[in-house]
């Protein structure tokens, strides 16, 4: 014979003596009633029988007086992976009267019982075997599948009311012995299994309600949390679309302040054009006069010129009389020659000068030619100018020849000038004067040539200015339409985030409006339940006619109980249909309280 493994029997038979305590106590409250108090004794069966499973095989632990071998130490553990039950650990603790571990886990089974949370404190023991090893041996049975089925067979205490007072009583000190008599059968037992269907109807009724409530707290909550999460995003949005209304105004400013201040840098342009028109004006005008002042010089100097042609043919009418005078005038004729080389000296000296303001006047030709449009009128005030300098050069030539026929002249009349060399020499001082006369008036152009340079350098000053702020308006233009650009894609946008919000209020009504008539539906089927929470379902020999038409059942009519209020239809009469998401098929709900119908056989149908 095989030798059984003694701690798989020490499981079985506390497996069995689990099932039997909470089928007698559930069969007993049903009996009994709902409600049950701590003095009821197969409740305190119950208690002991789940301290027996709790310690089967528990590791011992050593501490300084004893061994200690409680329960309450994986029963702490629960308030760690479970967050709900933090309030009974501590209420526990808080208790006055219990100084022993074992009281305080006895103290944790009925508050348990009494939330209706056992099964899932304990289902969240099991599943963490990992914590478990550290206080049960690995043959215990809450490591073992036995465990898994007791948890499952405590989802049934649900169907209990339990008002236990913890307070009062003396945990520490009761003694947990099985009472066997309690679950051996008799012949009333064996009577009694008509009563144990009803109440196997009366439990699925009550288990169907509390799980549709359950159901429905779940949806509620659910839209509860849309409703949050929908009015947060509603929030945000508006934040949106008043964060973007302010942008907007800001730009708007922005836009009206650049505009002004275009209109002012336009205002200022527009004037100082006009100051540098006037400016252009006055010194044309200036330049005008200057231009008169040159011409009366180059008139006196002309008529000079025709002065002096005078006097010298005057002279040489007088040479050709005084001839005979050769021989005085020797003297004076050396003295002319020395006088004639430095005149010459200072000719040389007049025609370099010349020389260089021919060149100074073609590189301003030159420069002139590069300037633009505008310089165009000054071009040919300038060109005017050199073709008065060619006329002044043209006379200078002309003197020239005269001068050196004057030269001939008096080489070839040296022999008749010594008798008028006394005469002659008053009249070259004279001559030196009218010199000096002509130097200075050369003086006073050069003088006047460098003023029109002078004058040149700061027009192209004015030009340059004036182009720069040209490209700074030109550069200023170009931001404003950027700028123009920008708006109108800010714009662009504003008119989609408009549209945005409208189409998500539209959507956030729509949603009020459905969560508003799933409310109104939930309050409906909470009235319902509750004014049919004292309803019972009729027997099948009791239900002979349909409540509507007043038939009698048959093969034809079937019978169709509804779930809540516990009335019978025929087929006929129960015609309202309704589609499910979850079967293929409409189901068929009640015309009173719109509760699903279940078809049930009629005592003449087997």
């Amino acid at each position: 014979l095989a030798v059984k493994d003694p701690t798989a029997v020490e499981r079985a038979n506390l497996l069995n003596m689990a099932k039997l305590s909470i089928k007698g106590l559930i069969e007993s409250a049903l009996s009994f009633g709902r409600t049950l108090d701590s003095d009821y004794p197969p409740l305190q069966q119950f208690f002991v029988v789940m301290e027996h499973c709790l310690k089967h095989g528990l590791k011992v632990r050593k501490s300084f007086l004893s061994y200690n071998k409680t329960i309450w130490g994986p029963l702490e553990l629960v308030e760690k992976l479970y967050p709900e039950a933090e309030e009974i650990a501590a209420s526990v603790r808080d208790l006055p009267g219990l100084k022993t571990p074992l009281g305080r886990a006895r103290a944790w089974l009925r508050l348990a019982l009494m939330q209706k949370k056992m099964a899932d404190y304990l289902r969240c023991l099991i599943i963490q075997r990992d914590l478990l090893s550290e206080f049960y041996e690995y043959h215990a049975l809450m490591m073992e599948e036995e465990g898994a089925v007791i948890v499952g067979l405590l989802v049934g205490l649900n169907v209990i009311d339990a008002n236990l007072c913890v307070k009062g009583e003396d945990l520490d000190s009761q003694v947990g012995v099985i009472d066997f008599s309690v679950y051996l059968k008799s012949d009333d037992d064996i009577g009694g299994k008509e009563r144990n269907v009803q109440i196997a109807a009366i439990l699925d009724q009550k288990n169907y309600v509390e799980e549709l409530n359950r159901q429905l707290n779940s949806t509620v909550s659910s839209l509860h949390a849309r409703v949050d999460s929908l009015e947060k995003s509603n929030t945000k949005l508006i934040e949106e679309l008043a964060i973007a209304k302010n942008n907007i105004i800001k730009l708007q400013e922005e836009n009206h302040q650049l505009r002004s201040e275009n209109t002012l840098i336009l205002m200022k342009t527009q004037h100082h054009l006009e100051v540098t028109k006037v400016d252009v004006e006055a010194e044309l005008q200036t330049y005008k006069h200057s231009r008169q002042g040159l011409d009366e010089m180059y008139s006196e100097a002309r008529r000079q010129l025709r002065e002096e042609a005078q006097l010298r043919q005057d002279m040489e009418n007088e040479l050709v009389v005084q001839v005979s005078m050769k021989h005085e005038i020797e003297l004076a004729m050396k003295l002319l020659e020395k006088d004639i080389h430095e005149k010459q000296d200072t000719l040389i000296g007049l025609r370099q000068q010349l020389d260089e303001v021919k060149a100074i006047n073609v590189e301003m030709y030159q420069k002139l030619q590069v300037s633009e449009d505008a310089m165009k009128e000054k071009n040919e005030i300038i060109s005017r100018l050199e073709d008065k300098t060619n006329q002044i050069n043209a006379t200078m030539k002309q003197l020239e020849q005269r001068l050196q026929q004057a030269e001939k002249a008096q080489m070839e009349a040296e022999a008749e000038d010594e008798k008028l060399k006394q005469e002659y020499v008053n009249k070259s001082e004279s001559l030196q004067n009218e010199f000096s006369q002509k130097e200075k008036q050369l003086l006073q152009l050069e003088t006047d040539l460098k003023i029109e340079k002078e004058w040149r350098q700061t027009l192209e000053d004015d030009l340059q200015k004036e182009k720069e702020t040209v490209s700074h308006l030109r550069t200023e233009t170009r931001e404003i339409v950027t700028l123009k650009k920008e708006f109108l894609k800010l714009q662009e946008k504003n008119k989609q985030l408009k549209s945005t919000c409208e189409d998500q209020e539209a959507a956030l009504q729509e949603l009020a409006s459905k969560l508003s008539e799933s409310k109104l539906k939930i309050e409906d089927i909470k009235e319902a339940n509750k004014a049919l929470q004292g309803q019972v379902w009729l027997k099948d020999k009791e239900a002979t006619h349909c409540k509507l038409c007043e038939k009698e059942f048959s093969l034809s009519k079937r019978k169709h109980h509804c779930r809540n209020c516990g009335e019978i239809f025929c087929n006929a009469c129960s015609d309202n249909e309704l589609p499910l998401p979850s079967s293929p098929k409409p189901v068929r709900v009640c015309d009173s309280c719109h509760a699903i119908l279940i078809q049930r056989c009629s005592s003449n149908v087997p």
